[in-house]
């Protein structure tokens, strides 16, 4: 049997099937035949291989084997709270850091935000999560990471994670691996700005939240690549 590297998301694991553009990926592109195996991801964390019974010509039927938890997916659920970019890098911010582990998008509207959410954002979240799908199949992702409504920055609550990292340029003396002294749990946020960065105020506002500013390194970079470098140090350093 042959198992391509790259899974087939199913909505509904008891009964999985192949259909759509994945089935014509399938079919077409990687010519899998009845006795193939394929790995299949329930979108949720869970794995599992299944070999292929029949196909109709609209649908592959599958037989699973035992679902098992994926063993590419960190073991700590990762937020990015990141400011909204100028348009087009979303999509790249998004697609890396779904590759890298990402476990949840949120768009934030800041003072110093060049882009605005527009009232087609729905039609953009259909495209993004287009983007997340793609590099989680690429990546063997066994989780499809959500892209959240955009939010305004003072509305943002932290209530729900164990610990709230924000990249600041003004933070001398943190650093994101001092911060992780602290042991965290496994839910984490990470606050990333615009292109002109947080405005002072707004980063006294979200330490009063609860988040800790930290320096990501004695450069600049850029809000598209500030997230990518955050979160890549983040998992290494927690889960090598």
């Amino acid at each position: 049997m042959r198992i391509p590297n790259e899974p087939f998301f199913v909505a509904d694991p008891l009964t999985p099937v192949i259909e759509g553009e994945e089935y014509k990926h399938l079919a077409s592109v990687l010519r899998l035949q009845k006795g193939d195996a394929v790995t299949l991801c329930d979108g949720n964390g869970r794995e599992c291989e299944a070999r292929i019974t029949a196909l109709t010509g609209r649908q592959a039927l599958l037989a699973p084997e035992a679902w098992e938890p994926c063993r590419s997916e960190p073991a700590h659920q990762v937020t990015l709270f990141q400011c909204l970019p100028k348009t087009g890098k979303m999509e790249l911010i998004l697609q890396k850091c779904t590759e890298l582990g990402l476990y949840t998008l949120v768009p934030v509207v800041s003072r110093r935000c060049v882009a605005l959410p527009g009232k087609d954002f729905e039609k953009k979240r259909q495209r993004y999560e287009k983007v997340a799908e793609a590099a989680a199949k690429q990546s063997g992702r066994g989780i499809l990471p959500r892209v959240e409504s955009p939010v305004e920055l003072e509305t943002l609550d932290f209530s729900d994670f164990d610990l709230v990292l924000l990249a600041y340029e003004g933070e001398h003396i943190r650093t994101l691996k001092q911060a992780l002294t602290l042991a965290p749990g496994p839910r984490i946020a990470l606050l990333i700005g615009p292109e002109g960065g947080f405005e002072p105020r707004e980063v006294q506002h979200l330490e009063e939240k609860g988040a800790l500013p930290v320096t990501l390194g004695p450069r600049i970079l850029r809000t598209e690549t500030a997230g990518m470098a955050m979160l890549a140090q983040l998992l290494f350093a927690l889960e090598g």
